[in-house]
């Protein structure tokens, strides 16, 4: 039997969508959320309730992250709760008095004093960073560079960043007659005052002074 070619042009369609339904479907990866919150122990369990909320999760952690140390080393002065920012992904629990678990993936942030849930610049933030002898702190958003430090004004700059390997940033302004430098990268920090726990070393370069320090992503940008 021979087939016209009209015939056998209007085929091709047909086995071209047989093709696409017999291929294996793509996995796709779990999804994760960044959340901030209170976190507690509670009969040896770390309990996470997100701001705002009334719903508590336990937080489960491989141990990569080393969250139960440094729970355990900033509730050692009789704090009840912490405020921790932390990325990771929901999945519901057998436990009964849970409303489910977080597997933890990445802390931002973890500390006992501050205004925690109450920072209203928090989700506007790009990067924050600061240091200590003598205190400095820099606080990047859209609209800029604040620099601020003791005894002087905040100094609004306009900045450059670069983004460089391995997560590292620098953000660069030269303005006022003076030259500064911000580098962050991705390392477990522990500031020196507080002992909060924060997931990037900062250094500061203020003209000829190299001031070090710690930051954290804010709201406004995920790593």
């Amino acid at each position: 039997m021979r087939f016209s070619r009209p015939f056998c042009l209007a085929l091709l369609p047909l086995l071209a969508s047989c093709q696409v339904f017999t291929d294996k479907p793509t996995e796709t990866a779990p999804t994760q959320s960044r959340l901030q919150g209170e976190l507690s122990l509670n009969a040896g369990q770390l309990r996470f309730r997100p701001c705002q909320e009334q719903r508590q999760f336990v937080v489960e952690d491989a141990g990569a992250n080393g969250l139960s140390r440094d729970v355990a080393g900033l509730l050692a002065d009789g704090s009840g709760s912490l405020y921790v920012d932390m990325r990771g992904q929901l999945q519901a629990s057998p436990q009964k008095d849970v409303d489910g678990k977080f597997i933890l993936s990445q802390v931002y942030r973890l500390q006992a004093e501050g205004p925690g849930c109450g920072d209203i610049n928090f989700a506007r933030t790009l990067l924050r960073a600061s240091g200590h002898e003598p205190d400095w702190n820099i606080a990047v958003s859209n609209q800029g560079l604040v620099l601020h430090r003791p005894g002087q004004e905040p100094q609004a700059l306009p900045y450059l960043e670069e983004q460089l390997p391995e997560g590292r940033l620098n953000l660069s302004s030269e303005a006022n007659g003076q030259r500064l430098e911000l580098w962050v990268a991705k390392q477990r920090c522990v500031d020196s005052m507080s002992g909060a726990v924060q997931h990037l070393s900062a250094e500061l370069r203020l003209n000829d002074q190299v001031l070090r320090g710690c930051g954290y992503l804010g709201g406004a940008r995920n790593d």
